[in-house]
């Protein structure tokens, strides 16, 4: 994968700004967080990349029975760090690292997820046969992330314009269909796709798929 130095420089100017804003559908981020939960054992040893300031994985973490949340973003890992500090969750463990650069063992984890980050990795198809490199035979991978071939041609338009500001980092353009193409053909079969959003149209199918 192309070199990350710059988008980590832009999430780490915007860290404290992300952490402190809203979700914007709450009930749609807790459908997520309860289908996720479906498919997790107390057992499991879990895998999130792209983990942001870790407010997923501290949600998550306490139904697995390791957590391993990492970003590309040190600030954010910083931010996550604060986070677990003052509220403490056995078993969790956040880590500034790409999937390219983990330091784990292959076919070691039992579930991978990747929340709202597919769509900002430097190739879609590489990050996803990362992702089924580490799961163990069986394994899940998770993901809910924007389709954005799927919303208002507008955005895909400025996307450029705001990248040239320094307002946006890398972005990657595919639609749902491409994504499921892009998943099963990296040797996975779908299990669930599903539209959480509780209101407007909803572009970031929740995706779990097993490692074939």
């Amino acid at each position: 994968m192309q070199n990350t130095t710059k988008d980590a420089r832009f999430w780490d100017r915007i860290a404290r700004k992300y952490a402190a804003d809203k979700i914007e559908d709450q009930a749609g981020y807790e459908r997520t967080l309860e289908r996720t939960r479906h498919y997790l054992k107390a057992t499991d040893r879990v895998l999130e990349f792209g983990c942001g300031t870790g407010s997923t994985a501290l949600k998550l973490a306490p139904h697995s029975g390791s957590y391993l949340a990492t970003d590309v973003s040190g600030e954010m890992v910083t931010i996550a760090r604060e986070k677990l500090a003052e509220n403490p969750v056995a078993g969790l463990e956040f880590a500034a690292t790409t999937l390219d650069d983990l330091n784990a063992a292959p076919d070691s984890f039992d579930s991978v997820l990747g929340f709202n980050i597919l769509h900002l990795v430097p190739s879609l198809s590489d990050a996803v046969r990362r992702a089924r490199s580490f799961l163990k035979p069986g394994g899940l991978f998770i993901t809910k992330t924007a389709c954005l071939k799927d919303m208002n041609p507008l955005i895909q338009l400025a996307i450029p314009v705001m990248q040239a500001f320094g307002q946006a980092p890398n972005v990657v353009i595919f639609s749902a269909r491409q994504l499921e193409t892009v998943i099963m053909s990296a040797g996975f079969e779908i299990v669930e796709v599903a539209r959480h959003a509780s209101k407007g149209k909803d572009t970031r199918p929740f995706i779990v798929a097993r490692k074939v």
